[in-house]
Order: C-alpha cells, then sequence, then structure tokens
C-alpha cells in the first residue's frame, strides 16, 4: 500500500513538499505516480518516478520535482511556484508489477494501489 501526506494552505508563489510512503514492496525498482483531482473536473496525472525514469505533465514542468528515498520507500514531490490552479487532492499510486513509468504513467487504470490523498490548496 501507499500513503500520502503533506497538503496544506499555501499562498500563490508558495512551496510544498508531499510524500508517499510505500509500504510491502519486496523490490525497489517500483514506480510512484501523483495524479491530482479538482472539484468538478477529471483526475490528472502529475507526475512519476521509477528507477531508471521521470516524467511531468507540461503544467508542472520546472516547477515541481519528483525525487525517491530508497532508504526510506519514500517518493517526494516538491512544488514550487505554486498557482491557484495547483488546487487540487494529490493522490500518490503505485501499480503492483511495473518498473517504468513508460509507456501509460499516465492512465490511472495502471495503478493498483491508492493513497487516501492529501489536500493541496493555493489561495492567498
Amino acid at each position: 500500500r501507499v500513503v500520502d501526506s503533506g497538503g496544506n494552505l499555501v499562498p500563490p508563489g508558495g512551496s510544498l513538499r508531499l510524500s508517499c510512503r510505500a509500504y510491502g514492496f519486496t523490490r525497489d525498482n517500483y514506480v510512484i505516480g501523483w495524479f491530482r483531482q479538482a472539484p468538478g473536473k477529471e483526475r490528472e496525472a502529475v507526475s512519476c518516478i521509477s528507477v531508471s525514469d521521470t516524467f511531468y505533465t507540461d503544467s508542472v514542468k520546472d516547477r515541481f520535482t519528483i525525487v525517491r528515498d530508497i532508504a526510506k520507500n519514500t517518493v517526494y514531490l516538491e512544488m514550487n511556484s505554486l498557482k491557484p490552479e495547483d488546487t487540487s487532492l494529490y493522490s500518490c499510486a503505485a501499480p503492483r508489477f511495473l518498473s517504468q513509468c513508460v509507456p501509460r504513467w499516465h492512465l490511472d487504470t495502471i495503478y493498483d494501489f491508492w493513497g487516501q490523498g492529501t489536500q493541496v490548496t493555493v489561495s492567498s
């Protein structure tokens, strides 16, 4: 399973770091994806990381960075220059068997385990 945390209320231009802790994986080459969903909108893929690749959706490139701490079984989504349109419920997810993000990291159907979600609100 995965457990996400770190959401908060931040002003525009602020920064936040989300965490996704993975439990029960017996290998290091697992994949973690981050998704977000705003009220009334479809779920959107934000980023993905494996031991060999990382991906970002265009709207967060150069502002968000995904990193992993293998020793802690934790993936972090570091978010900078936050905008009001980044306001969403953010969730991390992991597929059971995949070891790379390519080619379908943006499809929520490939993920088997989901965190409960953590709310990020960007507002002054």
